[in-house]
């Protein structure tokens, strides 16, 4: 139940008067109200009747995926033909769905972690760009919450919409700091212990919010175009159903999204509706106002936000409006994004030609769900009789029936010849057969294999063969490269550009996010300063397209041993720069956290003055030493760090310590080495400082090597992937 304070109307008031500044993070001229204008409220009044006989018409698409979510959710309707004594509904599609959900999103998010690629004009790349968009992926919650249920609803309703916002919340954080004593005068007083003291500050945390939108709440006009931005051109909208309480109603209106007016409405008109809901009557009028009632929430006001393109002083832009019901205009103002783009992102799972939006993936399937149903519940009937005997007797030869009691060690007093027992028929085996075979049929259209499922989906028990397997594995992957594609580039792609284009926006200072780096210099958190956007890089999502198998791995590693036994003479003075591959290589292979530290940069390999040692070593971080280093001058002043009050806290003199006992032993070896007489290059038997490697050397492929199947007996490379668990479609198993 939503309650409405007695003074809410007051208190909208008082903050209405006083609206929160919005500073450089929104341009005044986009906040003005234009609702109250007279050519502009005679076109939102046009708009609202146009809107609602939109909605009346997808009134028959609402219907059907509410059906199609009781299906999901496993929930018995009149869509089932038997009506027995037994309630089963077998969830054959709320698995295959779920199987999908994990699928996709394990291939959309890999486990390398890095989600990310930034293409510029000039080929540098911008890691602040890259570690800040990861930082906004994190935030969001795209992995755990977004993601699974955006993939959930698109299977039901075959749609993906997502709404976008910018999320700013404000709290006062406390902590405890140790500080030096000072006299009376201010000066450090040596002596006296260390006074702490508590700390507070306001901190402001602010990031993008992703929202999945269910496909019965939005409506897209004309219902024939093909993407929101052909629609909002062609003269149409984009509108959305909020369901919003007395609480979020007050923001709207100290925000300035909402006039006060109006919003004074609509809060008396939700007060009365909680003061009288013991009403039927009441209920019946609220609805025309834009008042909803739902059992777990209670009273909401049910409001349209609208974008479309207004005329407005002679010139057409979009607007974003707010509608409370009918003829009831809450605030209309120019769109807020600087982007001038409809904060949504919406693309069909499967396109049908001439509309906007796709069917839904359980439709195929629903009949074969409903027939599974009663199939089970025929079954248990079934199983039910099965269990109890049959007892048949002559009621003229057997005049005691009723004393004929089941019970332990009972006395019939009849003839044995004029009882007999039979058994009902085992009709339930029959029935599971059925079922088996609709769940086979299931997981066929909606494309999922039996391994999906954690066990065999197909009527057969007979255990497939390697060529089966391996046909299976191929149309799995097919599957899901189709499937992920389509949210890769109508959803994730077009998110990262809104992500930037709100930073742009929004944020005016400088944040630090966690960036993946290796020790030293390259520390874990990295300032980004605020971002331009449309100006030198292009962002795309990178994860599908990043999840490699072991097997393209090894096809990378054959490509590179190849590009390397390529003679200069043959390259007409182009040169092969192996870097870029030598990095792919290895942030595929070990992943993001340790190829920074295998695949060290020359830049990464300068080293560190020891002034910046000790301010990170005072920060808690770890510092290794540098071969280059002047040990002795290091060490002196790591030495003047200790005395400091930094450096006497126990976590940082221990760390400290530790690098000064690191450079003792760096000069130990610096001396070791210089008597030491001069040796060959370690690993290269019998070669030269610099020397490269020979072909056949231990430790280094062939020229052209490529792992290849077991022939004659002989030995694969470690690490290889046996022959007949190749994914190559073109290389079938033996």
């Amino acid at each position: 139940m939503v309650k409405v304070r007695a003074d809410d109307l007051d208190d909208v008031a008082d903050d209405a008067d006083e609206p929160e500044s919005a500073g450089p993070e929104v341009d005044q001229d986009r906040k003005k109200d234009l609702s109250k204008r007279a050519g502009v409220r005679e076109q939102l009044t046009d708009l609202m009747d146009d809107i609602e006989d939109g909605f009346e018409t997808q009134a028959d698409r609402a219907d059907l995926n509410m059906d199609y979510w009781d299906v999901f959710n496993c929930e018995l309707t009149g869509k089932q033909f038997y009506n027995g004594n037994s309630q089963i509904f077998v969830p054959l599609v709320h698995d295959a769905v779920n199987a999908r959900k994990t699928r996709f999103t394990n291939q959309i998010f890999p486990q390398t972690g890095r989600y990310v690629e930034v293409v510029s004009a000039n080929g540098d790349i911008p890691n602040g760009h890259v570690a800040l968009l990861e930082d906004y992926v994190r935030k969001a919650k795209l992995r755990t919450k977004v993601m699974p249920a955006l993939v959930r609803n698109g299977d039901v309703e075959g749609q993906y919409t997502l709404f976008v916002s910018w999320q700013k919340t404000r709290r006062d954080v406390m902590w405890r700091d140790t500080k030096p004593p000072v006299d009376d005068d201010g000066t450090p007083n040596p002596v006296a212990e260390d006074v702490e003291d508590i700390e507070e500050k306001e901190v402001i945390s602010q990031h993008p919010c992703v929202e999945v939108i269910a496909d019965n709440d939005i409506l897209i006009l004309p219902q024939t175009a093909d993407t929101l931005e052909e629609a909002v051109a062609d003269g149409g909208s984009v509108t959305l159903i909020r369901r919003w309480g007395a609480g979020k109603i007050r923001q709207l209106i100290r925000e300035g999204t909402i006039r006060k007016d109006a919003g004074q409405g609509l809060l008396a008109r939700l007060n009365a509706a909680s003061a009288g809901d013991k009403d039927k009557t009441v209920k019946t009028k609220l609805d025309a106002a834009g008042i909803q009632y739902r059992d777990d929430c209670g009273y909401f006001a049910q409001i349209y936000q609208t974008w479309s393109i207004l005329k407005v002083a002679g010139k057409r832009m979009l607007c974003e409006i707010y509608y409370g019901g009918e003829n009831q205009i809450l605030g209309a103002r120019r769109n807020p994004l600087w982007s001038d783009r409809v904060p949504i992102l919406s693309v069909p799972v499967e396109k049908v030609a001439g509309v906007f939006k796709g069917t839904s993936k359980v439709k195929p399937v629903a009949d074969i769900q409903y027939f599974a149903n009663d199939a089970i519940n025929e079954a248990a009937d079934s199983a039910a009789y099965a269990l109890m005997p049959i007892v048949m007797t002559d009621p003229q030869k057997n005049p005691r029936v009723g004393s004929m009691v089941l019970s332990l060690a009972a006395v019939w007093e009849t003839s044995p010849q004029d009882t007999q027992f039979a058994q009902f028929n085992q009709l339930w085996e029959k029935g599971f057969e059925m079922v088996s075979a609709a769940k086979a049929q299931i997981a066929q259209t909606l494309g999922v294999s039996p391994a999906a499922i954690t066990s065999g989906g197909g009527a057969s028990k007979s255990k497939p063969s390697q060529a089966e397997v391996a046909q299976e594995q191929q149309v799995d992957i097919l599957t899901t490269a189709d499937a992920v594609t389509v949210l890769e580039e109508g959803i994730l792609t077009p998110l990262l550009e809104m992500f930037i284009e709100m930073d742009h926006q929004y944020r005016d200072k400088e944040v630090t996010v966690r960036s993946y780096g290796g020790m030293g210099e390259r520390v874990n958190m990295e300032p980004v300063e605020p971002i331009q956007f449309n100006t030198r890089y292009h962002y795309t999502w990178f994860g599908v397209e990043q999840a490699r198998s072991a097997q393209q791995v090894q096809q990378q590693i054959a490509g590179m041993n190849v590009l390397r036994g390529i003679p200069p003479e043959q390259m007409n003075g182009y040169q092969i720069n192996l870097v870029p591959v030598i990095n792919q290589l290895v942030s595929n292979t070990f992943g993001p956290r340790l190829a920074p530290l295998i695949f060290v940069s020359p830049e990464d390999q300068m080293p560190v003055p020891p002034d910046r040692e000790n301010a990170l070593l005072s920060s808690g971080f770890q510092v290794p030493t540098h071969p280059m280093d002047d040990d002795q001058h290091h060490i002196e002043t790591h030495a003047q760090l200790l005395q400091t009050p930094d450096g006497k806290k126990p976590p940082e003199a221990k760390k400290v310590q530790t690098h000064i006992w690191e450079h003792l032993q760096q000069i130990s070896k610096k001396q070791q080495s210089q008597m030491a007489p001069s040796q060959g290059a370690p690993g290269v038997p019998g070669g030269a400082v610099g020397q490269q490697p020979q072909p056949g050397v231990a430790g280094t492929p062939r020229i052209g090597a490529q792992p290849s199947g077991n022939i004659g007996g002989g030995q694969n490379p470690p690490g290889s992937i046996h022959h007949d668990q190749l994914d190559d479609p073109s290389v079938m198993p033996r």
